[in-house]
């Protein structure tokens, strides 16, 4: 069985559960203190961080490779795009929102003085950059939820939480959000800690 070793309140854990949840498989959670971590994270992650993944002797981190691995090995719902081009476009995007938007969220998670109005203010132009893309299509890519939606669930979860007021433009982007949250697979994969996290 596969084992998750997540944070309660980490985005990039919230990215692993809902992945989990969305394919409907047996798993483990195993919840880590975020500020008082078990030894055992910094051995099976050199970067000491959560998420991780164990499944027999595999072990992996790093939220988008265990996503992708999940994915390959529970095909069904396919969350990568079948086809090698979109599927490409797909890890493509992921890199592009790695570094251009979600580097900025440790500034808003710490809540640092001297980064987090520049992170607010990075976070909130680049999510309203996707506008054009959502007031056409039910999703990132299309009508079909994939693993880009996955990626920008828990940052448009915490958009409150970090204190990113979004544009009356970038209002397709709210509405594509709520969409995401409708699905079953995302509240169920959300912690207590989360739920309160929005209002």
């Amino acid at each position: 069985m596969m084992v998750l070793y997540s944070g309660t309140t980490c985005p990039f854990s919230q990215r692993c559960r809902l992945v989990l949840f969305e394919k409907g498989m047996d798993f483990e959670i195993r919840d880590v203190d975020l500020f008082n971590k078990p030894e055992d994270i910094s051995v099976m992650n050199p970067y000491g961080q959560v998420p991780v993944l164990v499944e027999r002797d595999l072990i992996l981190y790093e939220s988008n490779i265990i996503n992708e691995y999940i994915d390959e090995r529970f095909p069904h719902p396919q969350l990568m795009p079948a086809d090698p081009v979109q599927r490409a476009r797909a890890r493509l995007l992921l890199l592009n929102f790695e570094r251009e938007v979600f580097i900025h969220i440790d500034a808003l998670e710490k809540q640092d003085p001297k980064k987090v109005d520049k992170a607010r203010a990075v976070v909130r132009d680049q999510l309203s950059q996707l506008a054009p893309v959502v007031v056409k299509s039910k999703y990132m890519m299309g009508e079909d939820f994939t693993m880009i939606d996955v990626a920008l669930a828990p940052l448009l979860w915490r958009l409150d939480h970090y204190g990113i007021e979004m544009p009356k433009a970038a209002a397709p982007v709210l509405k594509y959000a709520e969409r995401i949250f409708a699905r079953p697979a995302f509240f169920e994969a959300l912690t207590p800690s989360e739920k309160v996290m929005r209002r």
